[in-house]
């Protein structure tokens, strides 16, 4: 696979710290008062029911919904940084639901993502997903729902982000893709690049992420290692969809 890395004098480094992140829709609260440590080069996943506020969270990194509380990477507050500036400093979101353009060309969707790049690079998304390649002069809207969630992930990797935030990327496709998705998460991750995860496909999930966090009603209900995460009979059941040991 070609290496996702690329020299970015605008990329930060380091941690992400969330601390006491709210998020307010109107009345409803949404996420309250949360913290978060995720550590540079891992693949750290968030879990929980729908309506959890796994996406929310993802969101706010992105710096794409208002927010109370701070979020860092290394020493370095983004609060005041708008989307795109997240965006140019390497903190990119793969969003649920695709979000693609439909009524323009797979290539024209990737060329998109690789917008704040001085010089265009297919090589990482072919290696990924070839059969892209075939399709770039195809309206992306007459893919197929497994190559539409395709194309998002690799318009997220056009730009060839140091943080990739990836909203649940297993969403509509077979499960041999599923199974290949979740190694190409491994292999982005080994290049260097720092992923948080959302995925109701908790299986998935645990079996690439370094740590997890689990959801419940806005508020982290617990947290640790995969593996502590499954030693509970109950916490499987409840939070993780009864995965086996």
């Amino acid at each position: 696979m070609a290496s996702t890395t690329s020299k970015n004098p605008n990329a930060m480094s380091g941690d992400v710290e969330v601390r006491k992140l709210q998020v307010w829709y109107g009345p409803v609260h949404a996420i309250k008062g949360i913290d978060l440590d995720i550590k540079a080069g891992s693949i750290t996943t968030v879990l929980g029911a729908n309506g959890a506020g796994k996406s929310t969270t993802l969101k706010a990194i992105a710096g794409g919904v208002k927010y109370s509380g701070s979020i860092s990477v290394g020493d370095e507050l983004i609060d005041i940084l708008p989307v795109h500036k997240r965006v140019e400093k390497g903190i990119v979101l793969c969003p649920e639901g695709r979000g693609i353009f439909y009524s323009m060309t797979v290539k024209e969707n990737l060329l998109a993502g690789a917008y704040r790049r001085s010089k265009v690079d297919y090589s990482l998304v072919f290696d990924v997903f070839p059969i892209l390649k075939d399709r770039l002069n195809q309206i992306a809207g007459t893919l197929s729902g497994g190559e539409q969630q395709m194309l998002a992930i690799a318009r997220a990797l056009m730009s060839h982000p140091s943080y990739l935030l990836l909203d649940e990327p297993s969403l509509g496709l077979a499960p041999v893709v599923i199974q290949k998705i979740a190694e190409v998460i491994k292999e982005i991750n080994a290049s260097g690049i720092t992923v948080v995860l959302v995925e109701q496909n908790t299986s998935l999930a645990l079996s690439i992420a370094n740590y997890a966090y689990v959801l419940e009603n806005g508020k982290v209900a617990l947290h640790g290692t995969p593996s502590e995460l499954l030693k509970s009979d109950a916490i499987r059941e409840k939070y993780l969809g009864g995965v086996a040991k």
